[in-house]
Parts: structure tokens; C-alpha cells; sequence
């Protein structure tokens, strides 16, 4: 069965009602959200993304061995790899204040989601990002490439399944913590439920074993630990032929955030911590008043 046609197709189906008549319950996603590591993690089988190798939040060496990547994607990876070994780290939109496209936007170590009628809005923590997600909707017949892309989406049962094209690599991107590039051909579908919450909780426990924790004073996100409610779960799904040999899939685990909603804006602040330097800040040679 072609995946892609079949999500096309849901796409273009209006919301089907309840047996009994009524229109079916929308899952709740509301409040904010918060992760303690910023990488993916593995789908429970098939292809996965890029990890780190080396399992720890401050040195950011990606598996270049990976074999979803083309020859010289890996190659990315491993310059971005080379880069960090010198204990600095390498460009990328987070630390650059550029536009942070899904999927790499899930490395947000807190979100939130805003639910009306006829569309998602996503507000990422880092640099205020936002994205909109159209609701019952289909994609233009031409689509203008984007950072963000054009994103339509729809619930199916307890799950909302978000459908985008159309991003436009901007300054540099990268699909991943590690360099991994991606085209304008790039289509992500994302997946987003509700889960229970002890299985996210072993989730995240497993994130941080895989890849690192993000202390709550380096921006890690505070988790609330009275919190009994479920967890939020994204999984999605990567199919770029320009850059990979496979479509591929991965998942992040967001848990309930106890601190409030931050204003994080990178351009505010000239220190990059990974080099204890302070950045200069641009300056005009003349007045222009």
C-alpha cells in the first residue's frame, strides 16, 4: 500500500462523525510541555534517525555510519562531528538564531499547542518559533517552499496527524542535532497522542541514557513530578529521496512542564556558553538618525 497516497487521501476526507451522530471527542493537548534531552529516539523498529555516539548533551557526534544517509549527507555529519570534538560547537539554528524547521524543531525542551477549530498553532520555547497547521485542509497545488513549510492537518481517533511539505532549507539547517542536511523535497507526517504517563516517563528515562539529560540551568525543561496524567508522544516519519536512502522514523516523548512559559530569544543574548566567549555585537559606523 503507497503510505504517501493514503495520507493524501485522508487528507482530503472531511472529519467522520460518531456512529451515534455526535462529533467525535478532540484530544486535549493544551498546557506546556517539556523534554529533558533534545534528540530523537529510535522508532520501535525500521530505519532510525542519527544518534549521538557519544551519549551526552555536550559533545554532539552523530553516527555518520548511519546507513539511512547518503554519501555525502554522512559527510555533513562528519564535519559537524569534527567540529564539535574541538570542544565547540558547530552552527546550528538553535545557536544561531536561524529558523528551526520540523522536524528539527521537536528538539524544543519545552512547547505548546493551541487548538481551534480550523488550525494548530505550535509554539516552540527557543526563539518563539511557531507553526500553523491547517485543519480538513489540502495543500496548494503549488506549494511556495517555505521555513516552516505548509502544514495541513487532522485527527484521526485520539490522534492528530499533521502532513507537510514545502520546507525550505534556510541558514543552517539541519534535520537533527548533528549536521544531517535535508531538501525542498523533504515530506514529514507527524503523529500526536496522548500516552500514559509512566510509559512516557521510561521513555524520557531512556532518551537521557541514549543521548544526554539538559539540566534545568542549561534550559532543560522542569518536569512536574506530581503530575499523574498521560504524557505527549510525536512520532513522524522522514521521506527526503535527495538526501537519504530510506524513509525513516523516529519519535519524541514530551512530558508535563512544572515551570512557566520562558521567553527564550537567542538574539538577546551575545555569550555562547559552548565557548565562554561573548559574541561581538553588530555596531553602525554612523548614526542613521
Amino acid at each position: 500500500m503507497n503510505f504517501r497516497f493514503c495520507v493524501f487521501a485522508a487528507l482530503s476526507l472531511p472529519f467522520a462523525p460518531a456512529a451515534d451522530g455526535a462529533a467525535p471527542a478532540i484530544p486535549d493537548f493544551s498546557g506546556v510541555w517539556g523534554r529533558t534531552s533534545v534528540d530523537y529516539e529510535p522508532p520501535p523498529s525500521g530505519p532510525g534517525p542519527v544518534m549521538n555516539k557519544t551519549r551526552t548533551f555536550y559533545m554532539r557526534i552523530g553516527d555518520d555510519a548511519n546507513p539511512i544517509l547518503k554519501p555525502f549527507a554522512a559527510e555533513k555529519v562528519r564535519e559537524a562531528g569534527a567540529v564539535s570534538r574541538t570542544g565547540v560547537n558547530f552552527p546550528t539554528p538553535s545557536n544561531q538564531c536561524t529558523p528551526w524547521s520540523a522536524p528539527y524543531a521537536w528538539r524544543a525542551l519545552e512547547m505548546q499547542m493551541l487548538q481551534q477549530n480550523d488550525q494548530v498553532t505550535i509554539l516552540y520555547v527557543g526563539d518563539q518559533q511557531i507553526r500553523h497547521i491547517r485543519l480538513n485542509s489540502r495543500h496548494p497545488g503549488r506549494v511556495v517552499p517555505s521555513y516552516m513549510g505548509d502544514s495541513v492537518g487532522h485527527y484521526e481517533g485520539d490522534t492528530l496527524v499533521i502532513d507537510t511539505v514545502g520546507i525550505r532549507p534556510g541558514p543552517h539547517a539541519m534535520i537533527d542535532n548533528y549536521g544531517t542536511p535535508f531538501s525542498e523535497k523533504l515530506h514529514l507526517i507527524e503523529r500526536i497522542r496522548l500516552i500514559d504517563g509512566q510509559v512516557a516517563n521510561r521513555a524520557a528515562e531512556q532518551a537521557e541514557r541514549d543521548s544526554g539529560r539538559v539540566e534545568v540551568e542549561m534550559g532543560g525543561a522542569s518536569i512536574d513530578p506530581a503530575y499523574k496524567g498521560p504524557g505527549l508522544q510525536i512520532a513522524f516519519s522522514v521521506d527526503d529521496p535527495a538526501v537519504f536512502t530510506t524513509p525513516w522514523s523516529a519519535q519524541v516523548t514530551y512530558r508535563r512542564s512544572a515551570g512557566p512559559w520562558e521567553e527564550r530569544v537567542c538574539a538577546d543574548n551575545p555569550h555562547n556558553y559552548s565557548t565562554g566567549a561573548d559574541v561581538p555585537v553588530p555596531q553602525a559606523a554612523s548614526p542613521d538618525f
